[in-house]
């Protein structure tokens, strides 16, 4: 028996003129990864201001103005994310033949494609990962061992690298595409063929469903229509949970008729009771819970200002607070509260979630407040403040 040649092995190896769909085409290419550009580019923006929340650098300041603005932040980042799914699976199968492009001849011709495919192998593994991590993410399932948060912050940054790579390779060819016409000029040779312009309008159709079935843990007057909507607004209290009490390990401590808040400046320690922060005079504010998941909600919550129990303690009201939790298991037991936060008069220490007692998956017996910070930071089942 013959072994297989080099050339038989060729000969069996796809051309892209084998593929004989018209409705593949630079233009349809063009406007299709148009979309999807400015979909990871506002994902990525938005990705970045959520990772500025958790490792802020040294020359911004986050302020708790607009109340709103990491509900909309991380509601777009989800949104954009979803949107840019069925755009990529349209992206691929329309440039799936040019996997099949023999390389060129000449070594500068050859640099260019190396660079290319190159710049396609990291955007494609970078983008893949970025969005089933973060549809994972979405959902609660982690099945890895490693950060999500810092690896999504590293990958971001190759998806974002190797895109911009890739547009500089293909700008004449993108320009192109663009002043083309979308149909092809043969599309009525054959009627029942799938064309250009039907499946452009179906990525786009298909990329708007997505979102409008999943915006709703975002957008409140789409919660009713988003059937996939991972928080659609239940729990107690009209407000989802992400971390029960008993999955922090507090459904007992929270509990205790011996819980006390210590508040800690310098070496002056004070103890309060529910009862004396109940005494307090309290604010009542409505402020979003926004989470990393994308899922936001609105509250009506009453308690102490949190400037007014440093106060008490003799420390200033715009000092850096840490504040610290009962919890025993998960990440987040604790949070800083930067001094620009502590003296708005929203940040404050919960009793009240819409008119009634702190249900003890919500906090109880208090939590920590403020406005425009991710949910994670709003830390629940508070024992102990320290002016830092």
């Amino acid at each position: 028996m013959r072994l297989p040649t080099v050339a038989d092995i060729e000969r069996r190896i796809p051309r892209p003129e084998d593929f004989e769909s018209r409705a593949r085409g630079t233009a349809l290419t063009a406007r299709v990864g148009s979309a999807l550009g400015i979909a990871f580019l506002i994902c990525f923006l938005t990705g970045m201001w959520s990772h500025f929340q958790y490792s802020t650098p040294g020359w911004l300041t986050l302020s708790p103005r607009p109340t709103q603005l990491y509900r909309w932040t991380q509601g777009l980042h989800i949104i954009s994310g979803t949107a840019a799914i069925p755009l990529l699976l349209v992206k691929l199968w329309s440039v799936f033949p040019r996997l099949f492009i023999r390389p060129p001849k000449g070594a500068r011709a050859l640099a260019v494609e190396a660079l290319e495919r190159g710049s396609i192998a990291a955007l494609m593994g970078s983008a893949f990962f970025m969005l089933v991590s973060g549809t994972l993410n979405i959902i609660g399932w982690y099945p890895w061992e490693f950060s999500f948060r810092r690896t999504h912050e590293a990958v971001a940054w190759v998806a974002i690298g190797s895109l911009l790579v890739h547009i500089a390779v293909k700008l004449p060819a993108i320009r192109q595409g663009l002043g083309e016409r979308v149909e092809h000029p043969d599309h009525d040779l054959d009627p029942s063929a799938p064309t250009r312009r039907s499946v452009l309008n179906g990525a786009f159709v298909a990329s708007g469903l997505a979102v409008l079935l999943t915006a709703g843990q975002t957008v409140p007057f789409l919660r009713k229509v988003s059937a996939f909507s991972v928080r659609p607004g239940d729990g107690p209290q009209d407000l989802p949970v992400n971390r029960t009490a008993a999955g922090a390990g507090t459904e007992k401590t929270a509990l205790d008729p011996a819980w006390r808040l210590e508040v800690v400046v310098g070496d002056r320690t004070v103890s309060l009771t529910r009862d004396q922060l109940l005494a307090m005079p309290q604010s009542t504010h409505r402020l979003p819970i926004a989470c990393v998941e994308g899922w936001s909600r609105s509250a009506t919550w009453t308690g102490v200002p949190v400037r007014d129990i440093i106060a008490l303690a003799g420390g200033s009201p715009d000092a850096d607070v840490t504040v610290r939790s009962l919890q025993t298991k998960g990440a987040f037991g604790s949070s800083l509260v930067v001094g620009n936060v502590v003296e708005d008069a929203r940040t404050m220490l919960a009793l009240e979630l819409n008119g009634e007692t702190l249900d003890i998956d919500h906090g109880y017996p208090a939590r920590l407040i403020a406005p425009n910070r991710p949910g994670v930071f709003q830390t629940k089942w508070v024992n102990r403040m320290e002016v830092t």
